[in-house]
């Protein structure tokens, strides 16, 4: 390898270098930012997040999964009722709701 190569190859290293340590810092700092929590090399948290505003998201996060669950399964129920009216014969549909129109004696 003659100098010239050398001369030109030592800054472009020493750039990628730096350019790899200012991406690690930045996505360090975006995690830190928004309350990811920080990793080892084996993908545990350094320091786990415990606050008493963690805690309340995590209830509220619950809340809002049991009312989504409920509305989920009155959605089911009522897709039953629809499908159930379009897979049956039309004249046993019409019969119940003709039934349902006579006046109760």
């Amino acid at each position: 390898m003659n100098l010239d190569a050398l001369n030109v190859l030592a800054p472009v290293a020493a750039i990628v270098g730096l350019a790899g340590v200012a991406g690690w810092v930045f996505t360090t700092w975006l995690r830190v930012k928004n309350g990811y929590p920080l990793e080892n090399s084996w993908g545990k948290a350094v320091y786990p997040k415990t606050s008493d505003e963690a805690m309340e998201r995590v209830k509220l996060i619950s809340q809002e999964n049991a009312q989504l669950r409920a509305e989920l399964g009155s959605v089911k129920d009522r897709l039953a009722v629809v499908e159930r009216i379009v897979t049956d014969e039309s004249h046993r549909v019409a019969s119940e709701i003709e039934a349902l129109r006579r006046p109760a004696n």
